[in-house]
């Protein structure tokens, strides 16, 4: 038995903050035996960073690279403010996803900021970054990286949801795993309650009050995207490009176009679940799905999540606040650990890749 103390970092579309999770892994060999998540919280981004991490997909390289590497640095900053404000002792490593700027598998290229070097050197801790290159240049999505969480951390369920920026879902039956991205979520329904001025839709009150518009969610729908077969990924540029301008455009009233957004996730959740039913010929019997993200506090969609999936005999369990919260940044930790032990941590049967493949580049702390 092999025990690792690990630091998670997660940074997400929302741009809400740096996740950091410490976690305890007993590693028995090939799985993990016990596990705890000891510390978390999310330290917000500074106004300037808000800033710079959403402005970046339209700068020039030069401002690129450079952002990359001072991303690195500052937080190797937020986990010393970590460390220090919880009196942490004992790291083996850091495991960090880095801030996803660019995804695009189509073209076998990935960019996640945040150099691995920058914030081994800042935070004095071996550093493993970099957790998708590996499986989109064997033809993989790099994407979704959840099933991996879901597999080795909560076996039991049948459905597995996370709610963040980008929403995805992960499927298990008879120790086959299965995951895609399945719509656009708290970065759209961000960008809707800004436009009056909050930060996030709080409990679904802007959508709650809204009327689904049938033509609009036609027209969502229509989009590229679910029609594709999985496995299949969403970028965030592909959000910025190509979703964000069809609300725009809409000129629907606020709380129809966040009634709608809501809306369409919950169907092209149903879709999916059917559509994996289907695919895989999995029997329909009555299932769990495990939900987690940001997206669980909107109590208006949850509540017609929970709602649609009893029609498909499907019941949504909630786990504790940290879980839901924290449940990427844990992930993060475990991918961290299966990179020492050279396990794949990438799975073709999720991301379409040709091959397992074991992702992460190591940085040795000085």
């Amino acid at each position: 038995m092999h025990t690792y103390y690990a630091l998670g970092l997660m940074s997400g579309s929302s741009l809400d903050g740096l996740d950091i999770a410490y976690c305890r892994f007993d590693w028995d060999g090939t799985a993990v035996d016990s596990w705890e998540l000891l510390q978390a919280e999310t330290l917000p981004y500074s106004e300037i960073w808000v800033r710079r991490l959403a402005g970046l997909p339209h700068q020039n390289a030069f401002i690129f690279a450079q952002t990359d590497v001072y991303f690195g640095y500052y937080m190797g900053e937020l986990v010393n403010t970590f460390i220090n404000k919880y009196e942490i002792g004992h790291i083996d490593y850091i495991a960090s996803h880095g801030h996803t700027i660019f995804h695009d598998p189509s073209r076998r290229f990935t960019a996640q900021i945040g150099r691995g070097a920058a914030l081994a050197a800042t935070a004095n801790k071996t550093v493993i970054a970099d957790f998708r290159s590996q499986d989109i240049a064997l033809e993989g999505e790099g994407a979704p990286l959840a099933p991996l969480v879901d597999a080795y951390l909560f076996p039991g369920y049948d459905f597995y949801m996370n709610i963040g920026g980008i929403a995805n879902i992960s499927a298990s039956h008879a120790g086959k795993m299965i995951a895609f991205d399945i719509a656009p979520a708290n970065q759209v329904f961000n960008f809707l309650a800004a436009q009056v001025g909050q930060p996030y839709d709080n409990g679904g009150e802007i959508a709650r009050n809204g009327t689904v518009h049938a033509n609009f969610m036609k027209d969502l729908r229509d989009a590229e995207h679910y029609s594709r077969p999985y496995p299949k990924s969403i970028g965030n540029e592909w959000i910025q490009r190509v979703v964000i301008p069809m609300f725009m455009a809409s000129g629907l009233p606020l709380e129809n176009q966040m009634a709608s957004a809501c809306e369409l996730l919950v169907q092209e959740t149903i879709v999916a679940i059917k559509r994996i039913r289907i695919k895989e010929q999995w029997p329909q019997q009555p299932s769990k799905m495990l939900i987690s993200g940001g997206g669980t506090y909107n109590t208006f969609l949850i509540a017609r999540l929970c709602e649609a999936l009893a029609k498909e005999n499907v019941e949504l369990v909630v786990p504790d606040d940290k879980i839901i919260q924290f449940k990427e940044a844990l992930l993060m930790g475990l991918l961290g650990l299966l990179r020492l032990e050279n396990v794949p941590n990438s799975l073709p049967s999720v991301t379409g890749a040709k091959a397992a493949t074991v992702n992460g580049g190591i940085y040795v702390s000085r």
